[in-house]
C-alpha cells in the first residue's frame, strides 16, 4: 500500500495540480489523511515547490464548533483568515485538497448552522472561489480513506477490511496501480475525454432533452458558444492540470434561464456531512419551483435558498452508465466519485471555462450570456441505465446522444 499512496501523491502533484518550479502550494487536509498529506508535501518539494503550506482540519472538532458556537460567532470571519486567503491568491499558489468525507457525522447539527457559517464565509472569501473556479491557477482534489467513510461504503465488512477495500476502490477509480506509469495512464485518459468533448462541440447543441423511467423529463438549454470540457484543463497561467481525481465526466454550461421540467436524483447527495436522499427538483425557466426529499429536505432547501442564484443550475455533465466507477457497483457517498459514475448537474455557479472567452472575462458580461453566478456549486446525480438524451441543434435537427444510459455518438 505504501507504493500506491506514493503514486497517488505523485498523481495529485504531477498530474492533478501540475506543480511548477518555485510555485507556492496550498494543501488542505483532514487529520485522518495525514499519511497522504505527508507524501504530497514530499512530492511537491521534489517537483520544485517553493513552499508547501498545509491547512489542517479535523471534522470531529468542526462538529463541536457547529454545536456549541453561537450564530454570531459563526458569522465572524476573522481578518487574519481573509488576509491568509488574500496571500494565497496574490502569491499565485496552486491548491491541492484531500477529500476524506465522514457521511452522517453532522447529522445532529442544525442545518441552519451550516447555512449561517457558509454565507458569512462566502461574503468575505468569495474572491477565492472566483479565483479557483475561474481557473486562474491550477487546483485539484484527491481522496483519502477514513474508517467512518469506509464503514458507510462497506457496512458488511470488519473495520480493517472495510478500510482496505475503500483504499483499493480509491486507487482503482484514480487509475493508480502497482504496475502502471501514472502520467502515461492519465495522458491517455485525458486524450480520450478530449476526443469525446470535441464530438459534442462539433454538434453545437442548442438544448438537450433528458428522459428516463424514474420520472426525469428535462430540457436543458445551453448557452451560445458553450464549450464541452473533459479531463485536463488549462489555467490562466498556461499550465495544464486536472482538477478532479478521479474524473470521467464531460461537462458544459447550461443557460441560466433555459431549464424546464423534472429531474429525479439517482444517488444520495452528501452535503456538509448530511445525506440528502430520494429527492427531485422541478424547474421552470431555469429556476427550481418545486422539490422534495425523503431525507434531509431541510438541507436541500438550504442549498436552494443559499443565495438568489443557487436554485438555478451552472453545470450539466455527461457520463455513461458503463463508466468504470459505476461498473464497480460501489456507492461512495462522496460526490467526487459518485458524480463520475453518473450524469449529473450542479446547482449554483457555472464554470467560466465552459463558454468561449470565459476565462478572465467580466462576470457581468458573462451573466448577459446566461452564466449563473452563485456562491455555491453543488453537484447531484441523475443518470440511470435507461437514460435517453436527445440533442437539438440550432437548425432544429435532433440527434440521439444517449441510449440505454450510454453514449451512442
Amino acid at each position: 500500500m505504501e507504493v500506491l499512496i506514493k503514486k497517488l501523491a505523485r498523481l495529485a502533484v504531477r498530474v492533478g495540480a501540475n506543480v511548477q518550479k518555485d510555485q507556492v502550494v496550498i494543501l488542505r487536509a483532514n487529520l485522518d489523511s495525514k499519511d497522504l498529506a505527508k507524501e504530497i508535501v514530499s512530492e511537491a518539494y521534489l517537483a520544485g515547490a517553493k513552499k508547501v503550506i498545509v491547512e489542517w482540519n479535523y471534522e470531529h472538532v468542526s462538529k463541536l464548533d457547529y454545536i456549541y458556537m453561537s450564530d454570531d460567532t459563526l458569522k465572524d470571519i476573522p481578518d487574519y483568515v481573509v488576509s491568509r486567503a488574500r496571500y494565497q491568491v496574490d502569491s499565485k499558489a496552486c491548491f491541492i485538497s484531500i477529500s476524506s468525507p465522514m457521511p452522517g457525522l453532522f447529522a445532529e447539527v442544525d442545518p441552519m448552522k451550516f447555512q449561517i457559517a457558509a454565507v458569512a464565509s462566502q461574503e468575505k472569501l468569495s474572491f477565492v472561489r472566483e479565483h479557483l473556479m475561474g481557473n486562474q491557477v491550477q487546483w485539484t482534489i484527491v481522496s483519502a480513506a477514513n474508517q467512518m467513510w469506509a464503514n458507510k461504503v462497506f457496512p458488511n465488512l470488519k473495520d480493517e477490511e472495510a478500510l482496505k477495500a475503500l483504499w483499493k476502490a480509491i486507487y482503482d477509480a484514480s487509475r493508480v496501480y502497482y504496475e502502471n506509469d501514472i502520467e502515461k495512464e492519465w495522458n491517455t485518459h485525458n486524450e480520450n475525454l478530449k476526443n469525446r468533448s470535441d464530438i459534442l462541440n462539433r454538434y453545437n447543441f442548442k438544448e438537450l432533452h433528458f428522459k428516463n423511467s424514474l420520472g426525469t423529463d428535462l430540457i436543458v438549454g445551453l448557452v451560445e458558444e458553450h464549450i464541452w470540457v473533459g479531463g485536463g484543463e488549462v489555467a490562466a497561467n498556461g499550465v495544464y492540470f486536472n482538477p478532479n481525481i478521479p474524473t470521467e465526466e464531460i461537462f458544459t454550461m447550461p443557460h441560466k434561464f433555459m431549464t424546464q421540467g423534472k429531474v429525479v436524483a439517482t444517488k444520495p447527495l452528501n452535503y456538509s456531512g448530511k445525506l440528502i436522499e430520494d429527492f427531485y427538483l422541478v424547474f421552470k425557466d431555469g429556476k427550481v419551483v418545486e422539490y422534495d426529499a425523503k431525507k434531509e429536505k431541510e438541507t436541500l432547501k438550504n442549498i436552494l435558498t443559499f443565495d438568489d442564484n443557487s436554485s438555478y443550475i451552472g453545470e450539466i455533465a455527461l457520463i455513461g452508465d458503463n463508466s468504470p466507477i459505476n461498473n464497480t457497483g460501489i456507492l461512495f457517498y462522496n460526490t467526487l466519485f459518485d458524480e463520475n459514475a453518473s450524469c449529473h448537474m450542479a446547482l449554483g455557479r457555472a464554470y467560466p471555462m465552459n463558454i468561449k472567452g470565459g476565462i478572465g472575462a467580466d462576470i457581468k458580461e458573462l451573466e448577459k450570456k446566461g452564466y449563473n453566478n452563485s456562491n455555491v456549486h453543488v453537484d447531484f446525480m441523475f443518470g440511470s441505465p435507461d437514460l435517453e438524451i436527445t440533442g437539438t441543434t440550432y437548425d432544429g435537427e435532433k440527434i440521439k446522444v444517449f441510449e440505454k444510459g450510454n453514449f451512442i455518438i
